[in-house]
């Protein structure tokens, strides 16, 4: 049978016209397949998947149309929204692509609590993409697991930023909040903890041999066919292709810090699978090199510090928080476009930001690593069959409402 051929044309949910005897449409979802809302439309040849149709759109956020309308410090919460796991990184793309145009340098210090915030939050992502894993597998035991192990995390960052998962803790110019009291030992006591329980996921997850044999060689997508799809972060990776944003074109403090990229071999489910391990082990050795070596000074830009009256400054010195100035709200950038590009836990975030000198963006564009990799799901799956499906979903970490921006 000719697998390009079109043996079905699905238009509308219910709407299936079969042109042969051979072939079926399965449509699984759109009730929450797994990590959100997302109408996976296949066709089958017995069990054998010839076709993957991801119909995606039953979360749309309207992230770009809202952040048009809204005053430039006012977007920062919407960005956040899209990628719950990981929102630190949709926070710092978004202000980057804004400092450029603003020409504003934070200061070191701000730079590294930047990085610390993003790397603690990359584990949480992991953690997140691991434990869902779990649960397309049949494995309620690692999907415990993993969510149980993000809560010291989600401690930390609130211990940090004041809050747990929405911290909008990135603004322009710095960070809302100086590293408090007693961060460092609860950061190290965690990461000890987390150290410790590699050995654990190693017996019960990545040497199952029930995991091996639904993900070993299911899935797979060599070097080349990963790059022509234009996959991005842990999965592009997984291929063999040595990219991570953070190298390639650093920002906040990565240039100054020591850390490895890891990468795979053989592009299968089972890879994608150790890299995001491998990954969280790399981000702790960052979260180590962040805490020991972090220098000295404001935590806000002087041209920010600057605008802030007495009252502001008084409680920036006794707190050292940041209230904002009255001209973030008022504040209208001359007409300009700037980029910026974040390595966030599923890849890169690409940010597009344009303004005309009103006091909203003119043209706010952002692709999301989830969006990037929604082709790779939909190419890698043909072929296989219907019962490795969730194994190669699962695999991609894919999270819906970051693809629905």
């Amino acid at each position: 049978m000719n697998l390009n051929e079109k043996v079905y044309d699905i238009s509308e949910a219910g709407s299936i016209e079969p042109e042969g005897d051979r072939t079926i449409a399965l449509q699984i979802g759109p009730s929450h397949p797994g990590s959100g809302h997302m109408r996976i439309k296949t066709r089958m040849d017995g069990d054998i998947i010839t076709k993957v149709d991801a119909d995606i759109g039953f979360v749309h956020r309207t992230s770009e149309w809202l952040s048009e309308r809204r005053q430039f410090i006012k977007a920062i919460p919407i960005v956040e929204r899209i990628m719950l796991p990981d929102t630190v990184h949709a926070n710092l793309a978004y202000v980057l692509a804004l400092e450029k145009i603003l020409n504003i340098e934070p200061p070191p210090r701000a730079q590294y609590l930047r990085s610390l915030a993003a790397e603690i939050n990359r584990i949480t992502s992991h953690l997140y993409g691991i434990g869902i894993f779990g649960i397309f597998l049949g494995s309620s035991t690692v999907y415990m697991w993993a969510f149980g192990d993000r809560e010291p995390f989600i401690d930390l960052m609130e211990m940090l930023t004041g809050a747990r998962i929405t911290n909008s803790y990135i603004v322009p110019g710095g960070v809302r909040w100086e590293m408090p009291k007693g961060f460092k030992e609860k950061a190290e006591s965690t990461l000890q903890y987390m150290e410790n329980r590699f050995n654990d996921y190693n017996d019960i997850w990545a040497k199952n041999p029930v995991v091996e044999a639904r993900t070993v060689n299911v899935g797979v997508v060599d070097r080349n066919r990963a790059i022509s799809l234009g996959v991005v972060g842990p999965n592009l990776r997984a291929s063999g292709v040595d990219y991570d944003t953070r190298k390639a074109s650093p920002y906040a403090a990565y240039k100054d810090i020591d850390f490895e990229v890891p990468k795979m071999n053989h592009g299968d489910s089972y890879d994608r699978l150790l890299i995001r391990i491998e990954e969280i082990k790399q981000s702790i050795r960052i979260i180590r090199q962040i805490l020991k070596d972090m220098p000295e000074g404001k935590i806000i830009a002087d041209s920010i510090y600057s605008q802030l009256n007495p009252v502001m400054k008084k409680v920036f010195e006794q707190e050292q928080r940041v209230m904002f100035p009255a001209f973030f709200n008022q504040m209208r950038p001359a007409a300009a476009e700037s980029i910026a590009r974040v390595e966030a836990g599923r890849g890169e975030i690409f940010f597009y930001l344009k303004t005309n000198g009103d006091k909203y963006p003119y043209r706010f564009r952002w692709v999301t690593p989830s969006f990037r990799n929604l082709a790779y799901f939909s190419d890698v799956a043909v072929g296989y069959r219907l019962a490795d499906l969730p194994a190669i979903y699962g695999s991609i970490d894919y999270f819906p409402p970051e693809a629905d921006r």
